[in-house]
């Protein structure tokens, strides 16, 4: 079922949740964790940003050796940020959700450490930020080529996930799991979700790319694959997904989200998007989401086709969803409404204490 959201007094309510200083969290050192699943800990957790919920720890994977980094990253090593729930003390088991980060963005980003803390302040659920490199596009690549594998789907959900099991105290089931992610990472939300959809018990996309038969949408993901911004070295064209050209576009097609929405049936599904609002301020963070927006669309009527119930919390200009929001992709005050909407979705439907 479609949805447009629209309202200043959840606007209100969403603003008075974000100005919410969370409660300190009693631990006073981290978890330490322990090689599992083909994941070898480099780094030992350590509290981020003077937090006391959130930490930071660092993981190589054969799965993917090397990648192209950022400045500040090295490559395999792979950071995973964790929030914990106050009061964390690794005997109560949680629900987690896990959450993917966008394209030229990092799993450690100090905003997403802020957003999340402020929606999860009092909620009794683990989060989990895994690094998807800056174009790792959170998919098994089709030819990686000198950089070796770049298998980051099998990264995450056959190594990352039983990983974080093992080693926190976790309800390990899909009642107790959820995934959502911004821009690229909510192509990876949902395509994680639908190819594993035993693992998931809800999957959300923060203005999203979902429709890889969009050509757009092909030519941004040819784009990422050459503009250092997104790491160095960069890499071919065709690495991630293979050509895009019919009829060599079989991967494209395989795994573009929105035509493939069948297996979330008895799923919870949300989809959060903007219009880009007035289109001549920050023109083009206005049009990537105004892109962003047919995708959900598209997404949207094929869940619609299949007689799947979702959230479609279409927020337009951002004037009726969050204070400062203005319908623009990647806009902190609208990603932490998205957010907070997302964690009391899951919070009502997945297990916890």
């Amino acid at each position: 079922m479609r949805r447009a959201v629209r309202g200043l007094c959840l606007a209100a309510a969403i603003a008075a949740g974000a100005l919410t200083a969370p409660a300190a969290h009693a631990a006073e050192a981290p978890p330490q964790l322990a090689d599992a699943h083909g994941l070898t800990v480099i780094g030992q957790p350590e509290w981020a940003d003077g937090s006391d919920r959130t930490f930071t720890f660092t993981v190589a994977t054969a799965e993917v050796p090397a990648y192209s980094v950022m400045p500040g990253q090295v490559s395999g090593e792979h950071a995973v940020m964790v929030t914990l729930p106050e009061g964390y003390d690794g005997g109560t088991e949680y629900p987690v959700h896990y959450t993917l980060h966008g394209g030229g963005d990092y799993p450690n980003a100090v905003w997403l450490k802020n957003v999340v803390e402020s929606s999860t302040a009092d909620e009794p659920v683990i989060t989990v930020a895994p690094n998807g490199s800056g174009r790792g596009w959170y998919t098994d690549w089709v030819y990686p080529g000198a950089l070796g594998p770049q298998n980051w789907e099998t990264f995450h959900l056959e190594q990352l996930i039983p990983f974080i099991d093992a080693n926190l105290a976790t309800i390990a089931s899909k009642e107790g799991r959820a995934i959502s992610g911004h821009s690229m990472g909510g192509l990876g939300a949902f395509g994680y979700a639908e190819r594993r959809p035993d693992l998931f018990g809800y999957v959300g996309s923060f203005s999203g790319g979902l429709d890889l038969l969009n050509q757009e949408m092909r030519a941004a993901v040819l784009g990422s694959t050459q503009l250092p911004a997104y790491g160095t070295p960069t890499v071919a064209l065709d690495a991630v997904f293979g050509t895009p050209i019919w009829p060599f576009d079989g991967a494209w097609n395989r795994l573009s989200p929105a035509q493939h929405v069948s297996s979330l049936r008895g799923m919870g599904v949300a989809l959060y998007v903007g219009d880009g609002g007035d289109l001549t301020v920050n023109p083009v963070q206005a049009v990537v989401e105004h892109r962003a927006r047919v995708m959900a669309v598209v997404t949207s009527d094929y869940l619609d086709a299949a007689g799947i119930p979702h959230e479609f919390v279409d927020y337009g200009d951002g004037s009726g969803w969050a204070p400062g929001c203005t319908g623009k992709h990647a806009q902190l005050p609208c990603l932490q409404a998205d957010m907070d909407h997302f964690v009391s979705l899951i919070m009502a439907d997945l297990e916890h204490p």
